[in-house]
């Protein structure tokens, strides 16, 4: 009967009452018949099929204002509702008491300019989002659950469901029926016990449903991969054995997917070699291996360990380029001139043999002239490298790449994970290196595929819009930074963003100002349409060059085993381009969550090192400000909350100048500000640090 009421109302040219409703299904009808279809309208109701209007008459929701979606929670409190084609901001007072991962109604009630704002009218289906509990067992041997997070319900065990928990055991739950303000939930995953060492972390990456052990499946699998490279994997191979090939990673990377090489041409020009794991000939279409890389969609490197994408027979066996040993490889070999363009390039499948396994370490100082006397006979071509290095990178600037300044934060742990140190991590010059050679790779690949105009994955990343950078040159003025020059808003060039940078320069709060730009710009993202990539100024980008822990790169391989490597016939291409729509959407969507998680682990990571230290002082500067407090970043990237009520004056927020204003109405604290704080609190709980003013050590904008 719930399907020919929903019918019926969708085949209504106008909203329709349950008495035509009734009729229409039913000329003679009872009241039996009568209260099935009441019945059917209030489950079409809760389940957000339909929406009723003022009159008691009803309409699909498909017609409707309305907007239907999951709920994403946000730290600051407020909420996204994730939309096909916009995500809706949910301000935080306007939840309605919707929780990370609910399915929710809601009214759009702003959508002008940049601002697409609703709030929810309705939770149609509860999700529990990222709620773990604690299973408690008393002495009679009863199953409770301890929530972690407080929430506006009672959930509870369903019947049968705690078979085999332990007591102090960490669970994941997810929701089998709600009945008033009680959820009855079952065990969706087990993370660990609350007293295990590294709980922290693994209750951090079952809140972002990250899969944290393989299936059967795919072990098994793994396991029957061969040690080595066989003779039948020679064939359609070139052999590239007698080549100068090598590997530059982090000291403890496991999981090595490319290598390079470069030879000297006698017009001048360089033979850049780019050497990638051919993962996609061992990772078949169809297998468990490949389905599960799809749902990780890229492995997650944490503070102290890497959930990989692939079991480690892979990673960190066959298809790794550790050194001396045959290994199969996807290569592309580019003429580059001194201008640093490509003047001719070639793709293969390749057997390589890497003769050195280097080091960021190393390698950097050989490029700065004290080299070890492992790397001599490695000098000339490393010395050659990071010539060709430095002519891709004034290429790149020529054309607008836009160089924003790292933030990122590098975590020191010991052997038990507990944080020692904290540090910027560094571009040197042999990171860049790296960087530079596998971008060229990347975007030549990238120009092969549309050369041979067949279905692709572009990595891509849309220019900024023009109502952000309109409010950051207002923003920067406040802080006293005049941004001069025209910018035509329509058509926001990358070298328009350069031309703001090169002006921010030499401001004091250059950094911040530089932080705060780049909030301005979009995400990068895959897709299968190539709009190019703003923040490097190119016109084809895609990502080749990390299969072993990216499943764009993977699926890439096969793309290009399937099409470049073989003759394609139309209905394979067709077939592909629909495959590529769902699996562009899901990795960027894993992409984003392991970021998230990521950074909450960091964040968890430094409140626990900041937990030991309450009570110290350090010079920090102002980098964000709410009603309440503002944010600071210490000298040592540690940020904090220094909330209103630890100062001893009265202050008031002036949103329009993103200041606080002292009762004599001067500026008392403003963005950019330095000054000397003092932790007083830190909860890795809460993943928080606070801080109290000590002074203010001057004005930041001076």
């Amino acid at each position: 009967m719930k399907e020919k009421v929903l019918q019926v109302i969708r085949n209504s040219q106008k909203s329709i009452d349950a008495m035509k409703i009734m009729r229409t299904i039913k000329d003679d009808y009872s009241k039996e018949d009568l209260e099935e279809v009441l019945g059917s309208i209030d489950e079409l109701l809760k389940e957000g099929e339909i929406v009723s209007k003022r009159d008691n008459c009803y309409m699909p929701f498909e017609r409707s204002k309305f907007k239907k979606g999951k709920i994403e929670i946000t730290r600051s409190g407020n909420g996204y509702v994730l939309l096909p084609e916009r995500d809706l901001f949910i301000n935080k007072q306007n939840l309605k008491g919707s929780l990370n991962g609910d399915t929710v109604i809601c009214e759009v009630v702003s959508d002008k300019g940049n601002i697409y704002e609703g709030k929810v009218r309705k939770i149609i289906k509860r999700g529990l989002g990222n709620a773990l509990a604690e299973v408690l067992i008393d002495s009679e041997g009863n199953y409770s659950l301890k929530m972690l997070k407080d929430l506006p319900f009672k959930v509870v065990l369903d019947s049968g469901e705690e078979v085999g928990l332990l007591d102090g055991e960490i669970v994941k739950l997810e929701v089998v029926a709600e009945v008033g303000n009680v959820i009855y939930a079952k065990v969706k995953s087990r993370v660990g016990h609350k007293n295990s060492p590294d709980i922290d972390i693994l209750k951090i990456v079952a809140e972002f449903d990250i899969p944290y052990e393989f299936s059967e499946k795919a072990l098994q699998e793994a396991k029957l991969m061969p040690k080595t490279v066989l003779p039948k994997d020679f064939e359609g191979r070139k052999d590239l054995r007698d080549k100068e090939i090598f590997t530059i990673d982090g000291s403890d990377t496991k999981d090595i997917d490319d290598a390079i090489s470069l030879e000297m041409l006698q017009n001048g020009n360089y033979l850049l070699g780019v050497h990638i794991a051919d993962v996609s000939y061992y990772v078949k279409e169809g297998s468990a291996l490949k389905k599960e890389a799809l749902e990780r969609g890229n492995s997650v490197y944490l503070a102290d360990r890497v959930i990989p994408m692939l079991p480690v027979e892979l990673s960190n066996g066959i298809c790794s380029l550790n050194p001396n040993v045959d290994r199969c490889a996807m290569s592309i070999e580019m003429e580059i001139d001194k201008e640093g363009n490509v003047v001719h390039k070639e793709l293969f499948r390749s057997i390589i043999k890497s003769r050195k396994k280097m080091t960021y370490e190393s390698v950097n100082k050989v490029l700065k002239g004290n080299c070890e006397e492992e790397y001599k006979p490695y000098e000339e071509t490393l010395l050659q490298m990071h010539e060709l290095s430095k002519i891709l990178k004034a290429n790149k600037t020529r054309r607008g790449e836009i160089d924003f300044v790292s933030s990122e934060v590098k975590l020191i742990v010991d052997e038990n994970g507990k944080v020692i140190d904290i540090k910027k991590r560094v571009q040197d010059l042999a990171e860049q290196l790296i960087e530079n050679f596998m971008v060229v790779a990347n975007e030549s690949v990238s120009r092969t595929m549309t050369e041979h105009n067949v279905p692709s994955i572009y990595r891509v990343h849309g220019s900024p819009s023009p109502e952000k950078i309109k409010e950051f040159i207002k923003f920067a003025g406040m802080l006293g930074c005049h941004i001069v020059g025209k910018i035509d808003y329509n058509n926001i060039t990358p070298k328009d963003i350069q031309n703001i940078l090169s002006q921010l320069e030499n401001h004091s709060a250059y950094e911040l100002l530089n932080k705060h730009l780049l909030r301005c710009m979009q995400k990068a993202v895959y897709d299968t349409t190539n709009i190019g990539h703003f923040g490097i100024a190119s016109t084809d980008y895609t990502h080749f060059t990390s299969p072993i822990r990216r499943f764009s790169d993977l699926e890439l391989h096969y793309i290009i085993g399937e099409t470049i490597f073989k003759q394609t016939n139309n209905a394979f291409c067709e077939a592909l381009k629909q495959n590529l729509l769902y699996i562009t959407e899901r990795i960027s969507e894993t992409e984003k969550t392991a970021d998230d998680c990521e950074h909450e682990v960091n964040d968890m990571k430094i409140a626990e090192y900041m937990e030991n230290h309450i009570g110290e002082e350090y010079d920090a500067v102002i980098d964000g400000m709410l009603a309440n407090g503002f944010f600071v970043e210490t000298d040592n990237l540690i940020s904090g909350l220094v909330k209103l009520e630890t100062l001893e004056d009265y202050y008031t927020f002036r949103e329009d100048l993103m200041a606080f204003v002292a009762n004599n109405k001067k500026i008392a604290f403003r963005l950019g500000d330095k000054v000397r704080v003092e932790c007083i609190g830190a909860s890795k709980e809460q993943r928080t640090v606070d801080f109290t003013l000590v002074k203010k050590v001057k004005d930041g904008n001076n």
